[in-house]
């Protein structure tokens, strides 16, 4: 039997990535290799419908196509080397693996505080069996709870907290606002609102210093000297890519793994990057290479990568043009959902609200070199809706290096 593609992670993005490269033609073995015992799993309700109780953990779970029922799954098995010259990885077992084609999947771990005091009491929301952790602490009587990092997931997380019936909800941010980076100044101070006129409470502008307690967490001190009550801590500070196996190689893996406008890794016909990982130009914009964290992406780039790396292993050449998604996020917390279509953090200097109040439903326009690059919508279902209703208008926008 032939060496197979060997798709390193199998998370959403290794799944997608193998239903991606059967619909491309690719008949071959495809073995998918990753670290969690689970097969792969939607993430986003972990941080609101799985902490809430709403949703089960087994519901969690993605339905494989049918054409993919012959791919080999290596769960509970970690890549822990490439040798890309030799196309092989090494697996945590000390099997070694040789491929044809190799695709990067294995995706962000949560980034630590590196603070001293205890450790227990302190959490991540990133995996199933942090989900469960964090939940069970959650529903304890009176908890007081802090969240460290006032982004998407710790708005989430706050969010849920409180209503669970947490006695008391912080969230901490060195930034002034919530969500500021992605959102600007205008929308993040509605958000901040929002939330506290909900009871959550927020020490912005500040970080954290040090855990108190002995055992376990029962404070964490502020940089500005406060001393915050604390029996449940969520560390919300941001991800680092899971890189360190593809080391000596030669690849720029400064934040993920560069690609070019195709997917393809350090000029490597055989080696794509999927997901969150990729670091890639987008021609849309400005053809800066970015990561994207959206759950949208996975998607995005496996169908892209997978038809590149198809074509390269069957000799094909279809004249695919550049890969230039539009990247859609959306955010659920409290009764309000916000929703994004483009990249608003590249027209955060020039914001115009196209609807509504910002402490009502509101739409907002962002804009660079004149050019709208992304709407976000705050509120009910009618603003979301109305949000939608410019994505079109987004896809026909001409590049911002046209």
């Amino acid at each position: 039997m032939s060496a197979p593609v060997v798709v390193a992670g199998a998370s959403m993005a290794g799944l997608r990535a193998a239903e991606q490269l059967r619909a491309a033609g690719w008949d071959g073995p495809i073995t998918l290799v990753g670290d969690e015992p689970h097969m792969p799993y939607n993430r986003p309700p972990l941080s609101k419908e799985v902490l809430a109780g709403k949703a089960s953990f087994d519901s969690l779970a993605f339905r494989p196509r049918a054409d993919v029922c012959d791919v080999q799954w290596r769960l509970g098995t970690r890549v822990v080397r490439a040798g890309l010259d030799r196309q092989v990885v090494e697996l945590d077992d000390g099997e070694t693996l040789p491929y044809r084609g190799l695709v990067v999947a294995t995706g962000m771990r949560p980034r630590r505080l590196r603070c001293p005091g205890p450790v227990t009491g302190r959490h991540t929301v990133r995996t199933l069996d942090d989900a469960r952790g964090l939940r069970e602490a959650l529903t304890r009587p009176g908890v007081r709870v802090v969240v460290v990092g006032a982004g998407f997931i710790g708005c989430e997380v706050a969010a849920t907290a409180m209503a669970l019936g947490a006695a008391e909800v912080t969230v901490v941010d060195p930034l002034p606002l919530p969500m500021v980076g992605p959102l600007g100044e205008l929308l993040a101070g509605a958000l901040l609102r929002r939330h506290e006129q909900r009871g959550i409470r927020f020490a912005l502008g500040t970080g954290v210093t040090a855990f108190r307690g002995k055992d376990r967490v029962t404070g964490v001190a502020l940089a500005d000297g406060r001393v915050l009550a604390a029996d449940v801590v969520v560390e919300s500070v941001g991800s680092v890519a899971n890189t360190e196996w593809l080391e000596g190689n030669g690849l720029d893996l400064s934040d993920g793994v560069l690609t070019d406008e195709h997917l393809r890794v350090g000029g490597r016909p055989d080696v794509i990057a999927v997901g969150d990982i990729a670091r890639f130009p987008n021609s849309r914009y400005d053809g800066v290479p970015r990561r994207v964290e959206h759950w949208s992406i996975p998607t995005d780039t496996a169908k892209h990568a997978a038809k590149v790396l198809t074509d390269h292993l069957t000799g094909a050449d279809d004249g695919l043009a550049p890969f230039a998604p539009l990247p859609t996020f959306w955010s659920d917390q409290h009764d309000f959902r916000l929703q994004s279509f483009g990249t608003p953090a590249l027209g955060k200097d020039d914001v115009r609200v196209l609807d509504g109040d910002p402490d009502g439903d509101v739409l907002v326009g962002y804009h660079r070199v004149d050019r709208l690059v992304g709407v976000v919508a705050l509120g009910g279902r009618a603003a979301a809706a109305a949000a939608a209703r410019y994505r079109a208008e987004l896809l026909k926008q001409p590049s911002l290096t046209a």
